[in-house]
């Protein structure tokens, strides 16, 4: 199967050591943003990512995601558009069908959909908004009828839905979405970081997985981690009769590439600079050995770890933005080398 990269894009900052994806970003730079969304469609990455959550980052400043994707659609032809944990609780599943079918019609078929029931990393701004928090079960059933109201209404045809926590009374979702038979669901699993810690729902979620979900994601995690979280979804796949193959996988995962170990060494250098309590990069080795950090060789040989568990799917976020030297880097001397047949 095909290597993929995506570019996670920069939407909040992350220095003063607020938060580990964008650790040089002071400031949101909408320039920057379009900027690095151009140059990575003519680089050759497959997708764009933006995450959604409404307070995050230094001085919890972040832009809103599916205003944001909407924004970059119109900048972009070939480049999938993608949603990061899309949380079930910030919006009625209804209205959610209909922005993802707005916006799959809009580009031309390019949606890739990323639906959380909503993790505990947004349990402080869903409640500073006024969105209730309901426990880690039932969050994970609204989820399912989230799904089921979704997918019917992507049908075009008027939706009748009685379900536990939703009620929908003749809706209708038109025009419906370009792909066939639906923009692309993805469901994932957290942890494998600090940051991840405690915060998913991964027991529950596993099944939702292998019974929906057309592709799994794994937060930012070591090779191993991926491996034994791959082999549950697989245990789990043949519990419920569904085959294994049908789900493509895929990994979100932060990258700090320097042309030479001096260059990388200037790099962390510059990174514990901007983050001076060295809050997630206290352990530089247990860094490395969940993201992938290195030379462009090194780089590729921690890629190809991945791949041999047949993860196809990465989705990057490149540590020295708003910089896009790692990012040029990794595309001229990265992914030539992994896409050559």
């Amino acid at each position: 199967m095909e290597l993929e990269f995506g570019l996670c894009l920069p939407i909040f900052s992350g220095a003063h050591d607020s938060h580990p994806r964008t650790p040089l970003l002071e400031k949101v730079q909408w320039d920057n943003i379009v900027k690095a969304v151009k140059k990575a469609e003519r680089l050759g990455f497959s997708s764009i990512w933006v995450a959604d959550h409404l307070m995050l980052g230094y001085k919890d400043e972040i832009l809103e995601c599916w205003s944001t994707l909407s924004a970059l659609s119109s900048i972009t032809k070939r480049m999938r558009l993608g949603t990061i944990h899309i949380s079930n609780l910030f919006r009625n599943p209804a209205l959610l069908a209909k922005m993802v079918a707005t916006l799959d019609y809009i580009s031309k078929g390019r949606i890739d959909f990323f639906l959380d029931a909503g993790h505990k990393g947004s349990l402080r701004e869903a409640k500073s908004y006024g969105y209730t928090w309901p426990d880690d079960k039932m969050r994970v059933e609204m989820l399912v009828e989230s799904i089921e109201i979704i997918k019917e209404l992507w049908k075009g045809k008027e939706v009748n839905y009685e379900g536990k926590y939703y009620k929908i009374s003749g809706a209708i979702c038109r025009p419906i979405p370009l792909q066939k038979p639906n923009p692309p669901l993805w469901i994932g699993t957290i942890g494998g970081e600090k940051l991840a810690e405690g915060i998913g729902v991964d027991e529950l979620i596993m099944e939702v997985i292998a019974k929906h979900a057309d592709v799994w994601n794994n937060t930012p995690a070591s090779v191993d981690y991926c491996g034994k979280k791959i082999a549950e979804l697989k245990a789990v796949c043949s519990k419920v009769g569904r085959k294994f193959e049908d789900i493509k996988l895929s990994i979100e995962n932060q990258i700090l590439i320097g042309k030479s170990e001096d260059k990388l060494i200037r790099l962390i250098e510059e990174l514990k600079k901007k983050n001076p309590k060295q809050y997630y990069y206290q352990d530089m080795k247990s860094v490395k050995d969940t993201y992938i950090i290195g030379t462009p060789d090194e780089c590729i040989k921690k890629i190809k770890e991945y791949r041999s568990l047949e993860i196809n799917k990465f989705l990057l976020w490149f540590m020295d933005m708003p910089s896009l030297e790692g990012l040029e880097l990794f595309a001229n001397e990265v992914m030539p080398q992994l896409l050559k047949r």
